[in-house]
């Protein structure tokens, strides 16, 4: 696993929880890095998860959603309680998270940030990818697995 290691890795290692990383040549120009994903380990787009952080009346807050949907600001503030949700400022969200943009997993934040998962995860089957903590470099594990160790809360989030 050399060069996978992030701390979305060695804690999902640390924990135990089954899981297999995915490793592929990041394009610096993509457009989409979950879409690139998809199209470079040939997997299907309703099983890629992509990690937005979000603020929600000034509280960093992370929602993940299909590659393929939208994030609704709405539905994540009302997830978490909050009145208004806007995308973080890129600086802020990777300092609390200690990813670079592309490269934000769910899992292993410098900071705890709530997430919010949207419920597909929980219906797209036995495994789910997201990001490893790094740009090129996903994660497949169960969506239960995610959900627990990031003590997540499960809501319709994407729009």
């Amino acid at each position: 696993m050399a060069g996978k290691q992030t701390p979305a890795t060695t804690l999902l290692v640390k924990r135990g929880i089954a899981h297999t990383i995915h490793a592929y040549e990041h394009d610096p120009k993509a457009e989409s890095y979950g879409l690139e994903a998809v199209d470079a380990l040939g997997l299907e787009p309703s099983l890629v998860f992509k990690t937005l952080v979000t603020d929600v009346d000034g509280r960093l807050t992370v929602g993940v959603v299909p590659v393929t949907g939208q994030l609704s600001l709405k539905a994540l503030a009302a997830a978490v309680g909050g009145k208004r949700a806007v995308m973080a400022d890129p600086a802020a969200a990777q300092r609390a998270t200690g990813y670079v943009l592309g490269g934000i997993s769910p899992l292993g934040h410098r900071s705890r940030l709530p997430v919010v998962i949207d419920v597909s995860a929980k219906e797209a089957g036995a495994t789910i990818y997201c990001s490893a903590g790094r740009r090129g470099l996903e994660v497949e594990l169960a969506p239960e697995d995610l959900i627990t160790l990031t003590g997540a809360t499960v809501a319709p989030i994407a729009g």
